[in-house]
């Protein structure tokens, strides 16, 4: 097992109410809430890592890095603006709580062919980590 996985899975220890998933590669936690989003860190190899918050995702070359990212995901300073046309996520953006003003960061989208409908925005967050 990787190690960067394996310092997740130790650190997790102190969330009981943690629900996870793991394989070789990977380790998935899922969402702790209604309005919460999974959190992964996969091990491309060569210390190589891709952090994904439901869809949006990002590579690292470096582990703290990338677990830093992780642990974002799960704190109640960061949440996932979902942007919804028909019903459907099209566009997810990650936004971290600064000073109470929630500030962009990078976006994950997809091709979106019914650019023409009306836009929904949802906000998910998780609060694993307080």
């Amino acid at each position: 097992m990787d190690k960067a996985i394996s310092e997740i899975i130790e650190r997790l220890k102190k969330y009981p109410n943690a629900d996870y998933k793991l394989d070789e590669n990977s380790v998935i936690v899922k969402k702790n809430n209604d309005n919460g989003f999974s959190v992964s860190l996969t091990s491309n190899g060569n210390g190589n890592y891709t952090v994904a918050f439901d869809i949006w995702h990002e590579e690292f070359d470096n582990e703290i890095d990338a677990l830093n990212c992780f642990a974002f995901g799960l704190s109640k300073d960061c949440r996932l603006k979902t942007v919804k046309k028909s019903g459907r996520p099209i566009k997810w953006t990650v936004q971290s709580n600064e000073n109470g003003n929630w500030i962009d960061g990078s976006t994950t989208g997809l091709i979106n062919l019914a650019f023409w409908k009306k836009s929904e925005v949802v906000y998910l967050h998780n609060d694993l980590i307080k």
